[in-house]
């Protein structure tokens, strides 16, 4: 298991949607070990590929408290989502430095391939659904500051470059 560098939040690959995996391989769970390697290095609770310039729609999440309960997803997709909604402060090493709040479903049903191979509809709630939202969100191109508003993203982004130059 590898930790891989961050791409930039400037890179165009972290802006545009991944590519699905057509199979759970030898070479995905490779990838899928170095991402909870990466992970953890942070710390987070999840990450997706495209962060680390792999651009598949993988992603791993990992909220317990004890850690160790990560979950390896291939091309997760929502299934249903809440009506109630959870704030939280989200941020991603891709923009060092800042977070803002984001209100996303408090719990969604996301269907993915696991580890094996299989199809796996799955329930999130608190912590775990806000990262799995989170992480599909980069995996369709988008990042947490892209709920923002186009002025308070801006000053995100330029405080995080304005913090990266010291």
């Amino acid at each position: 298991m590898a930790v891989r560098p961050f791409l930039p939040f400037a890179d165009p690959r972290l802006h545009r949607p991944a590519d699905p995996v057509d199979a759970v391989t030898e070479g995905v769970r490779m990838i899928w070990d170095d991402m909870v390697a990466t992970m953890e290095s942070m710390p987070g609770v999840g990450l997706a590929a495209p962060q680390i310039g792999i651009m598949l729609r993988l992603a791993v999440v990992d909220a317990s408290d004890k850690r160790g309960q990560v979950v390896r997803m291939a091309n997760p997709e929502v299934l249903h989502v809440s009506v109630q909604n959870r704030v939280h402060d989200e941020a991603s090493p891709n923009l060092p430095g800042v977070s803002a709040p984001i209100s996303r479903p408090r719990a969604v049903t996301v269907q993915f391939l696991n580890e094996l191979g299989e199809i796996e509809e799955r329930d999130f709630v608190g912590l775990w659904a806000t990262s799995v939202q989170h992480q599909i969100d980069h995996l369709d191109g988008r990042v947490y500051v892209d709920h923002l508003s186009p002025l308070r993203r801006k000053m995100l982004v330029a405080k995080s470059a304005k913090l990266a130059r010291r």
